[in-house]
């Protein structure tokens, strides 16, 4: 029997899953393969990641990747100014996917789309007569206001302008769809109070982990010299959320756990280290900044302790998640425990005082690297792909 036909638009190309939003895109995109005939559109970012479309193709019936540039589109996003609309929009605006997408559309006779990430919400703006399903992951206008929040003028008159405007439209694209989803139901939950008359058109879907993938008994080296006790942070490291949080612990937490133990190191595992980032390892030998590296997971397996001290954060954080699939004890913020309810049953200390999260971190350098079955076993229970890959279709389906 044929399958359904369905659109998929999102804003990054959703292979490698090598960072936060690919995860989910791409993990979304092998559950809609196994149910439509997917036709995908995305924008690409990073020019190595062309390479990967060929991928990509054997999910989908077809797939259309434009280069977007991001120093032309943040020129692009300046015409914001002049439209009064946010400026995320112009950003992700190209005539060359709108052709796309309406073509499609006609010529296959779609009558179903599944967006992820707000902007690309502006491609089907007009097309009331698709069940269209948008995914907007994080409330994107509440994390600009938090930006504001932590700026001065006049980005932080950018920020709270970008939120407003960026908020009338997350809005009006919940109105006009069938259904608007986010990352956590904590997420679900804001934008329901923001939107109170679209409460019943707001859902959510959780992240997931790999848990084949993220399995502690792998045959994985250690990347570690045998007389460190690492800690680690993972994440892409030009995000500035990532880059606030590491600065924080490095600046704050980790001379208080140096001073305590000279064989700690903290170890920041990411691709494109900010400048910012590279200087902190730079004025700290106990901080070591890898850059990109093939895979994450010898570096978490092998760590006394994963850190999230993240003070800037919105839905689930993904990082969280697979250290704990890894069987690590976990210190976190709890702007980082943001989506991830709390059990006391977990090794999970959570923490925002920086004596307190040393000691919680010290705690684990003072004793023989251990596993936390407990954290693997509560990720598996409540944060698997496949569960989750079929609460999104409902949704489609409904």
């Amino acid at each position: 029997m044929a399958k359904p036909k369905l659109l998929y638009l999102v804003h990054r190309i959703p292979y490698p899953p090598n960072k936060g939003d690919k995860i989910r895109s791409f993990n979304f995109l092998k559950a809609l393969a196994e149910r439509f005939d997917v036709y995908l559109g995305a924008f690409i970012d990073d020019p190595e990641d062309r390479v990967h479309v060929e991928t990509l193709k054997a999910f989908c019936v077809e797939v259309f990747c434009l280069d977007l540039q991001p120093d032309v589109s943040k020129i692009k996003s300046l015409l914001g100014f002049c439209t009064g609309e946010a400026l995320s929009l112009p950003y992700y605006r190209n005539a060359a996917l709108q052709h796309w997408v309406d073509r499609v559309i006609a010529d296959h006779a779609i009558d179903r789309a599944l967006i992820f990430s707000s902007p690309m919400a502006q491609y089907l703006a007009d097309k009331p007569a698709m069940r269209i399903v948008a995914d907007f992951v994080d409330v994107d206008s509440d994390k600009w206001q938090q930006y504001a929040a932590s700026k001065s003028w006049p980005m932080n008159w950018v920020y709270r302008r970008e939120a407003a405007k960026l908020f009338e439209f997350e809005r009006k694209m919940t109105g006009l769809f069938a259904q608007t989803l986010f990352v956590s139901e904590q997420e679900s939950q804001l934008f329901q109070g923001m939107a109170p008359e679209y409460a019943d058109k707001i859902g959510f879907v959780n992240n997931g982990v790999d848990t084949e993938f993220f399995d502690p008994s792998s045959a994985l080296n250690s990347p570690y010299d045998s007389q460190e006790k690492a800690i680690v942070f993972t994440g892409a490291m030009d995000y500035w959320a990532n880059v606030d949080a590491v600065l924080w612990f490095g600046q704050t937490v980790m001379p208080l756990i140096a001073a305590q133990d000279a064989s700690a190191r903290f170890y920041i595992v990411g691709s494109k280290p900010a400048h910012a980032v590279m200087q902190l390892a730079e004025n700290h030998p106990a901080i070591v900044v890898t850059g990109r590296v093939d895979d994450v997971r010898p570096y978490v397996r092998h760590a006394h302790v994963a850190v999230g001290p993240l003070r800037i954060a919105r839905g689930i954080q993904n990082k969280v998640l697979e250290a704990m699939a890894m069987a690590r004890p976990v210190v976190v913020t709890p702007a980082g425990m943001e989506g991830i309810p709390e059990s006391e049953n977990l090794d999970v200390f959570v923490t925002d005082q920086p004596q307190h999260f040393a000691d919680c971190v010290l705690r684990e350098l003072r004793q023989p690297i251990r596993q936390s079955s407990r954290n693997r076993d509560y990720v598996m229970q409540h944060f698997g792909w496949l569960p989750n890959g079929q609460r999104l279709c409902d949704y489609l389906n409904a």
